[in-house]
């Protein structure tokens, strides 16, 4: 008969485990209870690593100190984005009045079933559903008003909120980063300093590079996707081309839905304008990932198309569309760490001297 063996866990070890549990769950709940903040920083991170390069652009060319420069480059961001407002929010806002005085008609032609959008009345009888759902539950019911307005509200109120905080948030980071590092720094041992330098230097220049051309990509995109709508003579082009440019942000993802949805906004409007857009985002998408993407990776993030597609498809599953816009940054970050620990962890190859040749007898 084999005797019964008994293991036995020390008081200290079972309540280390246990703090550990209690740890982690703690940190995830504050992680959920604060996702808005930590949404708030990490937009605040993302466009302060793409305002430093022209920080540091400033400093090395003439200005002396890194508040001014980043002082600089702050207010000619703002003046950007309000130039690029006042091109382009007129124009919008008249196109979203324009969609609003075209409602009616739109909702008549349902009703009656003609026009691009009648099939929703003759093939799926959408009209009989909503009067039916009406008479069932009400308007209140079907259009969802229960609380309506006390959301809308909240919601302008955050947004004001969130843009005013991390305005301000980007503002601190440009100032104070390089002296939050330093700080980070001296907290290792001098004789790890070089090493951990020179791993936070490839991270930025991962980061950094990948913020900056993912920007630029989105607005390539937007610009070319409103001028062939405004071409094509699709309406609210230059929303539409905002939507292209938003969308564009997530990598590979984002140009399938902005083909999908513009090309179906302009096949509403004509069949020619819809197979000319649905043409021109094809081609762009190809532009986009054999040329312009390349560029980026390649010299940024230094990943594989392989390892971008699982790093997005993670980050999706995990925090949405959030999760796959910092999914190739985040990948990119981990691949320099690893990289770093692998290097330290191979022994070195020994370098034996050159054996002495003897002297020629003389």
């Amino acid at each position: 008969m084999v005797p019964e063996r008994f293991i036995r866990f020390r008081a200290r070890t079972v309540l280390s485990v246990l703090g550990i549990v209690l740890a982690v769950a703690a940190f995830i709940e504050i992680v959920v209870l604060a996702r808005h903040v930590l949404v708030w920083i990490f937009v605040a991170l993302f466009l302060a690593l793409a305002l430093n390069p022209a920080v540091n652009w400033l400093q090395r060319h003439g200005v002396p100190r890194r508040s001014l420069a980043a002082a600089i480059t702050f207010l000619g961001a703002l003046a950007a984005i309000a130039g690029i407002g006042a091109l382009f929010i007129p124009t919008l806002v008249d196109q979203v009045n324009s969609f609003v005085d075209a409602l009616p008609g739109y909702v008549e032609d349902i009703t009656e079933g003609r026009g691009p959008l009648g099939f929703l009345e003759t093939d799926y009888q959408v009209v009989e559903k909503v009067r039916a759902a009406v008479e069932d539950g009400g308007a209140t019911k079907v259009l969802g008003l229960s609380g309506t307005a006390l959301a809308v509200t909240k919601g302008v109120i955050t947004l004001i909120v969130a843009t005013i905080t991390i305005a301000f948030m980007t503002f601190f980071m440009l100032l104070e980063g390089p002296a939050w590092m330093e700080r980070f720094y001296s907290l290792i041992p001098a004789q790890s300093q070089a090493r951990w330098r020179r791993v936070g230097h490839d991270i930025y220049r991962t980061v950094g590079g990948y913020v900056a051309g993912n920007l630029l990509i989105s607005l390539i995109a937007g610009i070319t996707s409103s001028i062939v709508l405004l071409v094509m003579g699709v309406p609210y082009a230059i929303a539409l081309g905002l939507i292209v440019a938003i969308l564009d942000l997530i990598p590979l993802a984002g140009a399938v839905i902005a083909t999908v949805v513009i090309s179906g906004v302009a096949f509403l409007d004509s069949v020619t304008a819809g197979v000319v857009v649905l043409i021109f985002f094809l081609i762009y998408q190809q532009v986009e990932n054999h040329f312009l993407f390349p560029i980026v990776y390649s010299r940024t993030v230094q990943l594989s198309p392989l390892a971008v597609l699982i790093a997005v498809l993670i980050g999706a599953e995990l925090a949405g569309i959030l999760g796959a816009l910092a999914a190739i940054p985040v990948a990119g970050t981990i691949q320099v760490i690893l990289l770093d620990w692998l290097g330290h962890r191979r022994p070195r190859p020994v370098v034996e001297p050159p054996p002495v040749e003897q002297a020629a007898e003389t």
